[in-house]
């Protein structure tokens, strides 16, 4: 592979079956949906951000 340009990474991620990682995922998809609720930044930047195909 890497003869083609690739090149091997690493990359670490949440292990599901440690203890207390179905209550952190539950408390971070909590927050993130009330998040709309809780202040207007999305509007932010909504109102600051251009399409895409206008840029």
């Amino acid at each position: 592979m890497r003869e083609h340009g690739f090149r091997p990474i690493q990359v670490w991620v949440p292990d599901v079956r440690a203890d207390g990682f179905d209550a952190e995922a539950h408390r971070q998809a909590a927050a993130a949906a009330a998040a709309d609720r809780h202040s207007d930044d999305q509007d932010f930047i909504e109102a600051v951000s251009a399409p895409w195909d206008e840029v």
